[in-house]
């Protein structure tokens, strides 16, 4: 499988740590350019690399680290994103009142998949603070969870794969309509660090 990374914020970043601690190559990009990326890939380098956006988008697997609002103009870089798993880092937040976007009750992810015409989107790597996500997910007495949601039984394999393979324990919820509401920002799991023993 291949691996890109949309965003080099915080999210973005700490993706990008964990993919090169894990030795599992991807690429990042941003707004910016592969330039504004050099010097904060220097650490991560050879395993992650910073790509033009047009050029990250042939990757298998999308990963959404951009702010919500966002999302859209990442659709358009594309006219037919069949094939690809989305999958969606992203949370709905309305600012400055940091509360949850109206959407109307849909999921958060449902208005994503919406956007990503012909895509499987999964919901995953959302709900740990950032800093939290950067840190080493293996702990003395567990592995740290990420909760994987999505309508399509094999992308949600092939993400949870993903997540055990960077050193997570990953909780596959279900559908979008399920697990995609429990874990969207205001669900019951956003901001835990849960633990899983082995």
């Amino acid at each position: 499988m291949s691996y890109a990374i949309i965003g080099s914020g915080a999210i973005g970043g700490a993706l990008a740590k964990q993919f090169a601690r894990s030795k599992i190559k991807a690429v990042i990009t941003n707004r910016r350019g592969p330039a504004s990326l050099e010097d904060a890939l220097q650490a991560f380098a050879p395993t992650v690399s910073a790509a033009e956006a047009t050029d990250a988008m042939n990757a298998e697997v999308i990963i959404l680290a951009v702010p919500f609002g966002a999302v859209g103009e990442v659709a358009e870089l594309r006219g037919d994103w069949s094939g690809k798993i989305v999958v969606d880092a992203t949370n709905a937040i309305e600012f400055p009142a940091f509360k949850p976007l109206d959407l109307g009750g849909r999921p958060s992810s449902q208005v994503v998949a919406a956007q990503f015409e012909g895509a499987k989107v999964v919901k995953a790597f959302n709900t740990l603070p950032a800093a939290v996500l950067a840190d080493e997910p293996r702990r003395s007495e567990g592995h740290r969870t990420i909760f994987v949601s999505g309508d399509h039984a094999d992308a949600n394999e092939r993400i949870a794969s993903l997540v055990t393979s960077l050193g997570f324990s990953p909780i596959t919820l279900g559908r979008l309509g399920e697990g995609g509401l429990l874990q969207q920002f205001g669900g019951p799991l956003a901001v835990h660090s849960l633990i899983k023993q082995r």
